[in-house]
């Protein structure tokens, strides 16, 4: 069979491995019709695992890694980035790095300050964090709005 126009000739030394198809490629349409259904069986198992006492962190990391091998949380994103105004700022607030460093250094902060036995500190601590992590929030809300 002779070689078609869109084959790629591997006599040519100017061939490319990217054309312009693969570069600027069409969104897919339809993706609601695997990513709903997707959406709705992780969000039973973690109601199934909350619900029956399963091995949190499992079930955790097994919703995790299917949601972001599948796109369903890029997805879920993007569905709440349709809500007018605050979609998008709620999406922009739900990125940023800074809020994650925050959250997962408290954790650890507090995981050894427990082990340590300082449980009383580690609540008024928390609860600071979480007002500061509030106050960033919307303050970058209120920095978007105005």
């Amino acid at each position: 069979m002779p070689p078609q126009d869109n084959d790629i000739k591997t006599d040519n030394p100017n061939a490319h491995i990217f054309n312009e198809e693969t570069l600027a490629e069409v969104p897919k349409r339809g993706a609601w019709k695997w990513m709903l259904p997707l959406t709705l069986v992780l969000a039973t198992a973690v109601f199934a695992a909350w619900r029956f006492g399963w091995h949190a962190k499992a079930v955790t990391t097994g919703v995790v890694l299917v949601a972001a091998g599948s796109h369903v949380l890029a997805w879920i994103l993007g569905i709440i980035t349709l809500v007018p105004i605050i979609g998008p700022i709620l999406v922009k607030v739900l990125s940023l790095s800074i809020i994650w460093l925050l959250n997962a250094v408290g954790y650890l902060v507090s995981y050894v300050a427990i082990k340590r036995g300082y449980s009383k500190d580690v609540l008024s601590y928390r609860g600071i964090t979480i007002a500061l992590l509030t106050g960033i929030v919307i303050g970058f809300v209120m920095g978007s709005l105005i």
